[in-house]
């Protein structure tokens, strides 16, 4: 894919509505200047601009591979809202969040997914479990699950802790190969029974040039490693993310082995 095609939208918030308290980084709901709502996720909130990034990143990856995801659009923030919010907690978030943030377009009358009353085909249980492993996204769980029915169909939403690894210092993409166990966790992990042809196809799809568009799209001022420039933090990304691909049968029995504990 041409690094052109893959861009984001910038909107202007013009109103926050409310919170959405049920989110540990406080995320709400706001009005854009296109007359869409969306669910704003803060460069303030406790984890950073690096959630934003495991946002962007995921979800753009996700999308690639032809799963649903809610439009992610960039979202500039006045510095006005944060004199006007009485809550002095919502008044911090708002104050050290000025500037741009990420918005995922809101999916009203979206129900949460739930494994007890919603079944999925197992292909694409295989390729939700598959991206989860690629991006070592341990927030897939039957306790938070992550995913919305939404016109009968199945929408992944919240990658901010994905990528987990990009917290623990400028070395992190050196990990790359490292395990992920909380796969015997996921949500999806019993259904997903095809991940040796989801695999082969994913790989395809995920080319080093489709990579590196992706992370392209992940802005300067999110980038804020000290003593190293924003083109060599993407690197990084790029780097761990191709580096995974390359060695995704590894994840992929590792996925294959905690299923078998299971079913």
């Amino acid at each position: 894919m041409p690094q052109e095609d893959l861009h984001l939208r910038h909107v202007e918030v013009v109103r926050y509505v409310t919170p959405l308290r049920e989110g540990g980084s406080l995320p709400a709901l706001v009005e854009a200047d296109d007359g869409f709502m969306y669910v704003l996720k803060f460069r303030g909130a406790g984890q950073g601009t690096k959630a934003l990034i495991a946002e962007l990143i995921v979800g753009e990856i996700a999308r690639a591979v032809g799963l649903r995801i809610p439009e992610l659009v960039f979202c500039q923030l006045d510095e006005a809202f944060g004199r006007t919010e009485p809550d002095e907690e919502i008044q911090d978030l708002l104050r050290f969040s000025t500037g741009l943030n990420l918005g995922l377009h809101f999916l009203a009358g979206a129900s949460t997914y739930d494994s007890l009353v919603n079944t999925l085909d197992p292909k694409l249980a295989s390729q939700v479990v598959w991206l989860d492993c690629l991006t070592l996204n341990v927030d897939r769980t039957a306790r938070n699950t992550n995913m919305l029915m939404w016109h009968k169909e199945l929408w992944l939403i919240d990658h901010g802790a994905a990528l987990y690894v990009h917290h623990t210092g400028p070395s992190w993409a050196d990990v790359s190969r490292r395990s992920f166990v909380q796969v015997k966790d996921h949500v999806l992990l019993p259904q997903a029974s095809q991940l040796a042809e989801v695999n082969a196809e994913f790989r395809e799809v995920l080319t080093p040039e489709r990579i590196r568009a992706i992370v392209t799209l992940v802005p300067d001022d999110w980038l804020t490693e000290p003593d190293l420039s924003p083109d060599e933090q993407r690197s990084a990304y790029v780097r761990f993310l191709e580096n995974r691909v390359a060695a995704s049968e590894t994840f992929v029995q590792e996925a294959e082995n905690a299923r078998k504990a299971l079913v």
